[in-house]
């Protein structure tokens, strides 16, 4: 099924505002408007023409040799987010956070970061934003062979021009942080593929950027490998709370990581919004086939299952945050054998027992979608 025409952006995306706030509620980091990255001859005259651009990537290049990789695409990634952009390979996600610090440069659109004009930065300012304020995590590692990997780690820095006794002690830290101490003296060849990615992540973060760009980091890695490493991301995440930029083609990465996702086919954004709001509200036939065989009492809140509160029922009894999954509120009734409260800010918002919870997970085994 085709994805409707358009953009979709962090206001107006289908379910937006409807979820429990999310982290990243701050400042806006990114904003992009309208992007689109078109190859091709005579590129820039796509965005403009409405009739080629509402013409389908086949009819696109067919009638003009042009291939429309990212097409008016609008979202922000607030402050302290991790903000997951997913898709099939196709899809353009991957060409889309390349446009982000221009590392592929975009045919037309607006691009701020913290309110500045990416787009109209010359290449010593850019060149200054790669360096210090958005690290970029790629799939393939790109470790220096014959350095070690405190050298490899601190090699950021040292692009930066910091010496050398203060570039290994902070090096030597943050090879600390993602688990690799006493191999600071081993080379590249002599690690395996989950700590090579480490050595990456170190590297990433010794530069101290603001936002952390990964490209499919982990999609190399075997997969329990890989779940490592995720887990590795979000430790880090909730002891720093820095702004993250997650590319993935996996749905249960994207679940994992992700306080945000935005959907992308075809070039466009399908669907923006919190994980639960992907899974329980999806916005057409695409995206519902995306979610199909996601476990969705591990991802939707009590907040679909909940009751309104009978008599004294909102003055007594255990309580859980509306942020409380399914699965985890079935455990906790289940092993109490009593109802509970949901509460937020000292309010009960709403009661949830067996009934209403078994209620949900039926009708999520039975439409597949949640009510």
């Amino acid at each position: 099924m085709d994805a409707e025409p358009g953009s979709v952006s962090a206001t107006d995306a289908p379910g937006h505002g409807t979820g429990p706030v999310v982290k990243g509620d701050g400042d806006v980091v990114f904003s992009v408007h309208h992007l689109w990255k078109v190859f091709g001859p005579r590129a820039d005259r796509v965005p403009g023409d409405s009739s080629l651009a509402s013409l389908s990537g086949a009819e696109l290049r067919e009638r003009t040799g042009c291939t429309a990789a990212v097409r008016d695409v609008s979202f922000d990634v607030r402050q302290g987010e991790v903000f997951v952009v997913m898709g099939l390979s196709g899809s353009g996600k991957s060409t889309l956070v390349r446009c982000l610090t221009r590392l592929i440069e975009p045919t037309s659109g607006e691009l701020e970061m913290d309110g500045e004009d990416v787009r109209s930065m010359d290449k010593s300012t850019l060149r200054e934003l790669r360096r210090h304020r958005a690290s970029m995590v790629f799939q393939h590692f790109g470790l220096l062979p014959h350095r070690s990997v405190l050298d490899n780690v601190g090699y950021g820095l040292e692009i930066q021009g910091v010496g050398k006794d203060e570039r290994r002690a902070k090096a030597a830290d943050f090879i600390e942080k993602v688990g690799l101490t006493g191999l600071e003296n081993r080379r590249p060849s002599q690690l395996s593929g989950g700590q090579q990615q480490r050595v990456g992540l170190a590297r990433a973060l010794a530069v101290d950027p603001e936002v952390l760009l990964f490209d499919e980091p982990f999609s190399a890695l075997d997969p329990l490998i890989r779940r490592d490493m995720q887990e590795e991301v979000v430790r880090l995440h909730k002891e720093e709370g820095r702004t993250m930029v997650f590319i993935t083609h996996d749905l249960s990465e994207a679940l994992t990581l992700g306080d945000r996702i935005a959907l992308m086919r075809d070039g466009r954004i399908v669907q923006l919004g919190t994980p639960e709001e992907i899974v329980g509200s999806p916005a057409d036939d695409y995206v519902r086939d995306f979610v199909r065989g996601v476990p969705r009492e591990q991802v939707l809140t009590v907040r679909r299952a909940m009751r309104p509160a009978e008599g004294n029922e909102a003055e007594e009894g255990q309580t859980l945050s509306p942020a409380t999954l399914i699965s985890d509120a079935i455990e906790v009734v289940v092993r109490s054998g009593a109802a509970a409260r949901v509460v937020e800010d000292g309010r009960c918002l709403g009661i949830v027992d067996h009934a209403c919870l078994l209620a949900v997970v039926a009708r999520l085994d039975e439409r597949g979608v949640a009510a």
